[in-house]
């Protein structure tokens, strides 16, 4: 699944990663990400706001990981 968000929300693109647990995003003005298992993976390039996307986005995954239902 491909999705492309126009604007980075990391709760609502968590809630996304979360639900559909493995595929492609593209965030415009970040770039594109893979997930699997329900999470983000480490992008390819060595780019900080890459990285300091994909821990926000995976913090918050883990967050609604241990709310209740």
């Amino acid at each position: 699944m491909f999705r492309n968000f126009k604007a980075y929300r990391p709760l609502q693109v968590a809630r996304f990663v979360k639900t559909l647990f493995k595929g492609q995003i593209h965030i415009e003005g970040i770039g594109s990400f893979e997930f699997d298992e329900g999470k983000l993976l480490m992008p390819n390039k060595e780019n900080r706001k890459m990285l300091s996307v994909m821990s926000e986005v995976n913090q918050h995954i883990r967050q609604l990981s241990a709310m209740p239902a």
